[in-house]
């Protein structure tokens, strides 16, 4: 992608984590109306305003873009460019008081994803991920740690029950082999194998707005981000994840993921 368009669409995708900071701080450690979606998963009036702060800013700027959004459905999936919006990932954490959320915004080309943010609005951190650049925390460079054997790797993921049968014993091979699990940071984890404090990500049942911003962040970092057979990451992916900071221990969990 040339220079020029990539910059404009950089610039773009930090309005829109600007614009969904501002709707959600006001929100956070709030007493909430926290409503269920149809598939029982919790949303609230900030999700909902995030979301449509970042959509009115996209439609402005590139209106021949598409959007795939959690609260607002889809829109010119089929573009060129496709952008992907998760305002709160980590929503159960939010309306916990929780401080571990945080804002997804991807930018895909050809269902490829090209540009990545994770923004924390509480913490102020915010990683951006560009395609052929370093990626950076709050405008430094970061990258992930060296981490050449599974045994010393820490592992993170949100929650167990998102393995489910087959799932779950794959996970379970990963999760022994590893020296430490911890549950629960969502997207948060991402930035910290990014920023070189975490060694694996592993997830199942994942929707594009939960993936897509991972690539770009993990890979400008020097890891890697691949679906449970090892191809890269693509707005089709399946949702099962394996994000590494060494590509060693990508092998290796990889291996015992296929049993």
């Amino acid at each position: 992608m040339p220079s020029a368009p990539l910059d404009e669409h950089l610039a773009l995708a930090l309005s829109l984590a600007d614009a969904a900071a501002e709707a959600i701080r006001p929100y956070f450690r709030q007493p909430l109306v926290v409503d269920d979606k149809p598939d029982l998963t919790p949303v609230t009036a900030a999700d909902r305003a995030a979301e449509q702060a970042m959509r009115l800013l996209i439609e402005r700027r590139f209106p021949d873009h598409g959007i795939i959004g959690e609260e607002f459905g889809r829109i010119r999936e089929d573009a060129e460019f496709v952008w992907t919006l998760d305002p709160i990932d980590g929503t159960k954490s939010f309306i916990s008081g929780v401080p571990l959320f945080g804002t997804l915004i991807a930018l895909t080309r050809d269902r490829r994803p090209v540009l990545g943010i994770i923004d924390q609005p509480i913490s102020r951190e915010r990683w951006v991920g560009v395609e052929g650049r370093p990626t950076a925390l709050n405008g430094r460079a970061v990258r992930c740690r060296a981490c050449p054997a599974l045994a010393a790797a820490t592992l993170f993921a949100t929650t167990p029950d998102m393995f489910r049968e087959a799932g779950a014993a794959a996970f379970a091979r990963v999760s022994r082999a590893a020296k430490l699990t911890r549950f629960g940071a969502d997207c948060y984890a991402y930035g910290l194998l990014a920023a070189g404090f975490i060694d694996l990500v592993l997830e199942a049942d994942l929707k594009p707005y939960d993936f897509c911003p991972m690539a770009p962040i993990v890979e400008g970092a020097g890891g890697i981000a691949t679906d449970w057979h090892g191809a890269s990451l693509d707005i089709a992916s399946d949702g099962r994840i394996l994000v590494a900071g060494d590509r060693r221990t990508h092998r290796v969990a990889l291996d015992l993921l296929g049993g």
